[in-house]
């Protein structure tokens, strides 16, 4: 699976009982939004599909999970501390399809005012309310939805009006 087809949605913490449910950090509402067969776990560099038997929420930031195939402590065990990434889809915003901030990361951001290539969104920074594009600069624009003009989906690019001098900083 590639890097490209997927996006960094959570990682894995604990083992929970003895049947194998693992917790996992949730940093993104996708579960909200849409229903999963499957999640992505990488390990030891490879990205490998784990279909799910059920989940459920722990609290707003913690999911349990039950994959197939993981009925014991132990197997739960070998997946700890693994990033979770969920499958990349085209949503259409159109048709009423949320786009979540995670799905953006490998986009391409362009200056609405000047119609310049400003970067590649490298992570989504949202430790605070203020949500931050990092760019693979390094680079931080805010990703106010005020701020954003037009989202292309299908040639992963997003243009933002940035407020003048931002670039600068």
């Amino acid at each position: 699976m590639l890097r490209e087809e997927v996006y960094k949605i959570g990682r894995i913490g604990k083992t929970h009982g003895i049947k194998g449910e693992v917790t996992m950090q949730v940093d993104d509402d996708i579960f909200d939004r849409t229903d999963a067969e499957y999640l992505v776990l990488e390990l030891d560099g490879i990205k490998v599909p784990f279909y799910m038997e059920e989940y459920r929420f722990k609290n707003d930031d913690v999911a349990l999970i039950k994959f197939e195939g993981i009925d014991t402590q132990e197997r739960a065990r070998e997946l700890t501390g693994a990033d979770v990434y969920f499958p990349r889809t085209s949503p259409d915003p159109s048709q009423g399809e949320e786009i979540s901030y995670a799905s953006l990361v490998g986009f391409s951001v362009v200056d609405a005012n000047t119609g310049k290539a400003v970067g590649e969104i490298a992570l989504i920074d949202d430790q605070t309310d203020n949500i931050m594009f990092e760019l693979t600069d390094g680079t931080l624009l805010p990703a106010a939805e005020e701020l954003i003009e037009d989202i292309d989906i299908e040639n992963k690019r997003i243009e933002m009006t940035l407020p003048e001098g931002l670039l600068e900083l």
